[in-house]
C-alpha cells in the first residue's frame, strides 16, 4: 500500500485541517495558564475543546468510516471553542469548520474493480456520465 493510496482511503485533508485547528485552539489557553498563571474554568474549557478537536482529527485518520460524525462534532467544538480559547484567534475556528466540512463531505473511493484488473476488450459497458451517456469498449 502506497502513501497516496493510504491518503485516498481516508479524509486526509479534513483530518489535517482539524489537527491544525486543535493545535491553534489549544495554544491560547495553554499560553494563558503559563504566562498569566490564571487557572480557571474558562481556560480549562479551552483546553478541553482544543484537546477534543485534536483528538477528532487523529481519529478521523484511523477510523474513516465515522468521518461524518467526526466532522459534525469537529464543527460543533470549533464553534464552541470561541468561549474558552478565543477559537485560536478565530483562525482555529475557521480551520475547524473547514476541516469538519471536508470530513463530512468525504466519501470512500469506489472500488468496483479490483486493483490490476483491466476490462476486457470484448465486453461493452455503458458508463453513465451526468448529462450524457458514453459507450465504452
Amino acid at each position: 500500500m502506497s502513501v497516496r493510496q493510504w491518503k485516498q482511503e481516508r479524509p486526509f485533508l479534513g483530518s489535517m485541517l482539524t489537527l491544525l485547528s486543535g493545535a491553534l485552539i489549544l495554544w491560547v489557553p495553554l499560553n494563558l495558564i503559563v504566562k498569566a498563571f490564571l487557572p480557571g474554568t474558562v481556560s480549562v474549557i479551552g483546553i478541553l475543546f482544543g484537546g477534543l478537536v485534536l483528538l477528532i482529527g487523529i481519529m478521523g485518520l484511523f477510523f474513516p468510516q465515522f468521518s461524518k460524525v467526526f466532522g459534525i462534532v469537529a464543527i460543533f467544538l470549533s464553534i464552541l471553542s470561541i468561549i474558552g480559547a478565543l477559537g485560536g484567534f478565530i483562525v482555529g475556528t475557521l480551520l475547524g469548520i473547514t476541516g469538519g466540512s471536508l470530513m463530512v463531505a468525504w466519501s470512500p473511493p469506489a472500488s468496483d474493480r479490483r486493483a490490476g484488473e483491466q476490462p476486457s476488450e470484448e465486453t461493452e459497458e455503458e458508463i453513465y456520465v451526468p448529462h450524457k451517456m458514453v459507450q465504452a469498449k
